[in-house]
């Protein structure tokens, strides 16, 4: 098949740079280039595993009512908060 592509600067430098050390044709180059792309953009991505939190006992609550701020800051930083 025959086509005409347009490449980004830094793909034609990296493509004559390839060329120049392998000898081989552009037509290889792009050809295994593209081989190697379209079989990592099909391959399944491996499932990362599901990170979970573990759960931690905090004991008790030791204020009696999280509702009532005054109180729990009273408790956090003693009386002299209020």
């Amino acid at each position: 098949m025959r086509t005409t592509l347009s490449l980004d600067d830094d793909v034609s430098a990296t493509l004559l740079r390839i060329r120049q050390t392998r000898k081989m044709s552009l037509k290889t180059i792009i050809n295994e280039a593209l081989r190697r792309g379209l079989q990592q953009l099909i391959a399944s991505k491996p499932r990362r595993r599901l990170y979970r939190t573990p759960s931690v006992s905090l004991g008790r609550c030791l204020i009696g009512n999280l509702d009532d701020i005054s109180e729990a800051l009273a408790t956090a930083e003693g009386e002299s908060f209020r």
